[in-house]
């Protein structure tokens, strides 16, 4: 049996490793002893410790408690951590997700260690080394034994980047094997959007059940921390909202709420606190967050992973950044990038909420990536 370690640190991960944690359980549990690391990059309860409980993932092995700080801190301490339990557990091979600070700083700690590196989303690319996710996705790629791309586009990538897409020889730090396997969060959608229509409670705790409603997030460093940005986003809000009635809901990040109360202006404080129509909610758990996206009129987001989940649900989704990863549902006409743009925003949520045919080629897989991602381990570390 061969054993592997499994990195989580941020909320995304830890959904996302609850397909290839199911995967082990139902198809190769002789095959893989699975170890799973919470590095603790994110730590409020909400955000972390209730998605184990909701998505059936094991408690974590390990807990690196490492909490939030800058880059530097935060990735040096994860690596600290993750070489200290590398010598330890002695694996054999590392699961990194994603573009964390906890993904590299375990690439990095187990290439050093010329331990194999498996990254899945690889080959992701926003062309933005001003993003910190830009330089943790493409450091972690180049380290990596086998990656595991959730779309062409992806692997595209990879191949004008160098890296070869037909390797023969046996799959090492140099000779990786780039495989396109589909998007995980397509399988964990297929497989939790039953579950939350039976357990989900968010609609009705919110009267939500008959409303027309348009889903928000707003959780990226670029947009929360600018008050220039922060604000032109709340500006369009307030206008789509009284535009259309629709009512805003906004699960709140945290960190957004804090920066909310240091950078938003009085007008937009005093239109947020007197609009019962821009609910503002405290952080959704994950079926509860599918629950909105599947009843959403639009999706209005700078999250990656929203990003997708609206192409899964077919919806509609306006981008709160310059650029996003996924190229293709922009191409399809899903998806419009608005960046910060108050008028941008609006007029890209007026045109989406008018159009009336939409397409939803599959872009991301069969719902099976999880499955041929532990397969393909296993045949690379037999």
């Amino acid at each position: 049996m061969k054993k592997i370690l499994t990195i989580i640190g941020a909320r995304p991960q830890i959904i996302k490793a609850a397909a290839i944690s199911r995967a082990i359980k139902n198809n190769f549990s002789t095959q893989i002893e699975e170890i799973i690391i919470h590095t603790g990059q994110h730590y409020d309860n909400n955000m972390s410790e209730i998605f184990f409980e909701e998505l059936g993932i094991p408690n974590p092995n390990h807990n690196l408690k490492v909490g939030s700080a800058s880059h530097g801190q935060q990735t040096a301490k994860i690596i600290e951590g993750i070489e200290n339990l590398i010598l330890n557990e002695k694996p054999d091979g590392i699961i990194v997700y994603g573009d964390t600070n906890s993904t590299v700083a375990a690439a990095l700690a187990a290439g050093k260690l010329q331990l194999p590196i498996f990254h899945i989303e690889a080959g992701l690319r926003s062309f933005n080394k001003a993003m910190p996710e830009e330089i943790n996705r493409i450091l972690s790629d180049h380290i990596s034994t086998l990656l595991f791309c959730p779309t062409q586009t992806a692997m595209n990538n990879l191949k004008r980047e160098g890296f070869s897409l037909e390797n023969k020889l046996k799959a090492s730090i140099d000779n990786p094997h780039s495989y396109l396997c589909g998007d995980i969060m397509f399988d964990n959608s297929l497989h939790f959007s039953a579950i939350s229509d039976e357990k989900a409670t968010i609609l009705n705790e919110e009267s939500l059940i008959e409303e027309k409603f348009i889903l928000v997030t707003i959780h990226r460093n670029a947009n929360t921390d600018d008050p220039l940005r922060l604000n032109a986003i709340f500006n369009a809000l307030n206008n789509i909202q009284k535009s259309t009635n629709f009512t805003l809901v906004l699960p709140i990040h945290p960190r957004t709420k804090k920066m909310m109360d240091i950078h938003l202006s009085l007008e937009n404080k005093d239109e947020l606190a007197k609009n019962q129509k821009i609910k503002i909610i405290q952080p959704a758990g994950f079926l509860d967050i599918i629950a909105l996206e599947k009843n959403a009129e639009l999706i209005i987001t700078d999250s990656g992973g929203l990003q997708k989940e609206a192409y899964f649900f077919q919806k509609p989704c306006v981008i709160l950044r310059p650029e996003t990863e996924w190229v293709e549902i922009v191409e399809n006409g899903n998806a419009i990038v608005s960046d910060a743009d108050e008028t941008r925003i609006i007029e890209a949520a007026n045109y989406l909420l008018q159009k009336k045919e939409y397409t939803y080629p599959s872009l991301f897989g069969d719902g099976k990536a999880s499955e041929f991602i532990i397969q393909k381990i296993i045949e690379t570390l037999n």
